[in-house]
């Protein structure tokens, strides 16, 4: 292998101080960030985090769904947090304004998303560098998760939150697919290849819950918390 040895010497260049210290400002911008999340969404209150695709239009039915979610869960005096893009989690965000409840959004830099969504209210519309810092907000300060029809983000932020249930990091909390037609090959894959493997148990199956409908999500979170939380609080 060739390798241009300008390339060598332009890295030999850098000492090892220079790393050291581009590392030491690196944790400072991370702790700044995770004091702006923890300042802003500590006054949110209870909380359901909406994943989704941001590539969803507003004549999509699942659209319409992520809307009319939003309304039911700020109707119930809960806070909407999302994304803070566009598509799935502006529809909630959209949902949960219109109807008078707390709307934050969570985003981060995109080079493809110039900013947040309009339905996020002032003081609670952030936006991260880091997705990991992100990720812990959505899981902290939420008390129930609801993951939309989406890419590889959704199934990121869909499988943290399992792995996080599962391993009792974190209170049980609610876990709801949106749409059979869309995650049912899904579901068929972690029961077919994942459980009869033994890669998975059969009680990681009832992590989720797969609905069709706005109002079948809202009657989950609410029958869970009337079972199994007495309070809603950080989970960690």
């Amino acid at each position: 292998m060739n390798v241009d040895k300008r390339v060598i010497r332009k890295f030999e260049k850098k000492t090892w101080s220079e790393v050291k210290s581009k590392n030491s400002w690196q944790v400072f911008r991370i702790m700044a960030e995770f004091v702006e999340g923890f300042d802003a969404l500590t006054q949110v209150g209870p909380s359901v985090t909406v994943f989704g695709s941001a590539r969803t239009k507003p004549d999509d039915p699942y659209y319409g769904i992520a809307y009319e979610l939003g309304k039911l869960l700020a109707h119930e005096g809960l806070s909407v947090i999302t994304g803070g893009g566009p598509g799935i989690m502006e529809a909630a965000n959209k949902g949960a304004m219109e109807t008078g409840g707390a709307s934050a959004g969570v985003g981060v830099e995109l080079p493809f998303e110039a900013s947040n969504n309009a339905f996020i209210d002032s003081d609670k519309n952030i936006t991260f560098r880091y997705f990991f810092v992100r990720k812990l907000m959505f899981l902290k300060y939420s008390q129930a998760f609801v993951a939309f029809p989406g890419g590889l983000g959704t199934l990121d932020e869909l499988f943290e939150s399992l792995t996080l249930s599962q391993t009792g990091k974190t209170p049980k909390f609610p876990i709801l697919l949106v749409g059979r037609d869309y995650w049912s090959g899904l579901v068929v894959w972690l029961r077919e290849r994942a459980l009869a493997e033994g890669y998975i148990g059969a009680d990681d199956l009832e992590l989720f819950r797969v609905v069709d409908t706005a109002e079948e999500a809202m009657d989950s979170i609410t029958r869970f918390f009337a079972k199994f939380r007495k309070e809603m609080v950080p989970n960690f």
